[in-house]
């Protein structure tokens, strides 16, 4: 299975017109901790994947593409 939380958090951060800072903020890390995710050189753990998939409305398991369903 191939990771795709990169693709998936930058695609949904652009959807909701916000900036990584924004983003970052709102989860609570560093901007360049999550500029690293979009760009694929970091994972999250599983506490900010719970916190990615909170802000975004979305599930963990579309985060990570094991489903195509938000």
């Amino acid at each position: 299975m191939d990771i795709v939380i990169n693709m998936r958090v930058k695609e949904l951060r652009k959807e909701k017109k916000e900036t990584q800072v924004q983003v970052a903020a709102a989860i609570g890390v560093a901007e360049q901790y999550y500029q690293k995710l979009e760009y694929g050189t970091n994972l999250p753990g599983i506490e900010n994947a719970w916190k990615l998939a909170d802000h975004f409305n979305v599930t963990i398991d579309y985060l990570v593409g094991r489903t195509d369903k938000r």
